[in-house]
């Protein structure tokens, strides 16, 4: 059984990027700069947004927090995006979610400029990457395919099982994963996914266990703690685990621990490839959006 290592292939990625534009800014251009819209206080949301400020500025992309309080109104709110598609000196920006029950998240992701979404979410960019066009791909559907990549994962003619239905993760990972193959990445990335024969499970689906015993690469991404076990998985499997969840335990040194989607003790020693929790998926997001700053920045 190997680990996944996400936290070693972002940092190899950082490197990269870290030379892509420090060799831009020496050739006497700007360096790429990444917008970050946050409404309101939610707590998760500001750690989420320090945590992608501090990645900006290790690899030398500029960013910017841009704050409104919760009282803003949605009309307000598509004019700071109109504002923001206008600005040529911001290649891209993201919009934290979620937003404030009053303001509708579809309509605020439909109005950004779908060449500056870098968080690849507007109707444009999920149509294009269906299309097999290029495209600003998704951050943790990126991220799970250079992982795949870079540890020579083959996905071709492979039977993958993606549990989940998100827009963020499900759907996305689906299409790169059945195009043929997913070439539209930029030359900036490894990844080169595709030829997979997908199934898409959800809440709905019936007799889930059968269907991911005929799996080759399992990917789970349905927000359930220890959902997959290891009844549910034959000898051999390479399982990504997307989920994370805050469970209390009085033992551990925060007072909670983090787990996954995955029942990791015991379907780990099935798996000829399994992500870990923390330390899998999470840093390959966060390594992923700055790729696509810098992918908006070069377009």
């Amino acid at each position: 059984m190997t680990l996944l290592d996400g936290k070693y292939i972002a940092s190899q990625i950082r490197n990269e990027l870290r030379e892509q534009v420090a060799a831009i800014v020496a050739s006497g251009r700007r360096a790429p700069k990444l917008g970050i819209v946050i409404v309101g206080h939610n707590p998760a949301s500001e750690t989420y947004v320090a945590n992608k400020l501090k990645a900006c500025a290790d690899v030398g992309i500029n960013a910017e927090k841009i704050a409104f309080e919760d009282t803003i109104t949605e009309a307000d709110l598509l004019r700071e995006v109109a504002k923001l598609n206008a600005d040529n000196s911001i290649d891209g920006y993201i919009v934290q979610l979620p937003l404030p029950a009053h303001i509708n998240e579809q309509t605020i992701l439909s109005a950004i400029d779908y060449r500056k979404d870098v968080d690849g979410l507007t109707p444009e960019n999920v149509g294009r990457t269906v299309q097999g066009l290029p495209s600003i791909v998704s951050a943790t559907p990126r991220g799970i395919s250079e992982l795949l990549s870079r540890y020579h994962i083959p996905t071709e003619g492979k039977h993958v099982v993606v549990i989940g239905r998100s827009n963020i993760v499900g759907k996305p990972m689906a299409m790169l994963l059945m195009q043929r193959p997913y070439l539209s990445l930029p030359k900036l990335s490894a990844a080169a996914v595709g030829n997979a024969t997908v199934t898409i499970c959800h809440s709905k689906t019936t007799d889930l266990k059968s269907i991911c015993l005929t799996a080759d690469i399992i990917i789970v991404a349905a927000g359930c703690p220890g959902l997959l076990t290891a009844d549910m998985v034959r000898e051999g499997v390479t399982v990504i685990d997307v989920g994370i969840t805050r469970v209390e335990d009085a033992n551990a040194p925060k007072g909670y621990r983090l787990v996954g989607d995955v029942d990791f003790a015991s379907v780990a020693p099935k798996c000829a490839f399994i992500t870990p929790v923390p330390g899998g998926v999470g840093p390959m997001t966060i390594v992923s959006l700055l790729q696509n700053t810098l992918q908006a920045y070069l377009q």
